[in-house]
């Protein structure tokens, strides 16, 4: 039996296996998902899960490199999310984010419904 926060075995699973440069990306409910990437679809209702509930538990147990977000959410309530994190994002537009999602390892859809309330995260490693 692992100890862990994370209860979603799938979720933990992909995790475990992603390496060096993987990305897993927090997406908000409207996003549009390519086939190809596992997804983890934690969304239920509108506003659960939440972008902030799934990337504070992600930042805490993830070696996070750098993370991406869309340069419409530059200066946004997403950015804060981010920053109060522990991350510092590079910026690039929705559209070149939505094109890097077929070469994600992981999409964990969520119940965020604000905009542009998506983040790639690049794992890093742990030594």
């Amino acid at each position: 039996m692992l100890k862990s926060e994370i209860l979603n075995a799938p979720l933990l699973g992909a995790l475990a296996k992603c390496g060096h440069t993987d990305t897993v990306v927090i997406a908000d409910c409207g996003l549009p998902i390519p086939q190809g990437p596992m997804v983890v679809d934690l969304a239920f209702i509108q506003g659960l899960l939440s972008f902030k509930q799934v990337l504070e538990v992600l930042a805490r147990n993830m070696v996070i490199e750098r993370s991406t977000l869309a340069a419409e959410a530059k200066d946004g309530p997403v950015q804060d999310l981010c920053s109060a994190n522990g991350l510092d994002p590079q910026f690039i537009t929705h559209e070149e984010l939505k094109a890097e999602l077929p070469k994600a390892k992981i999409i964990i859809r969520t119940g965020e419904a604000t905009p542009y309330a998506n983040v790639i995260l690049h794992c890093g490693v742990v030594f």
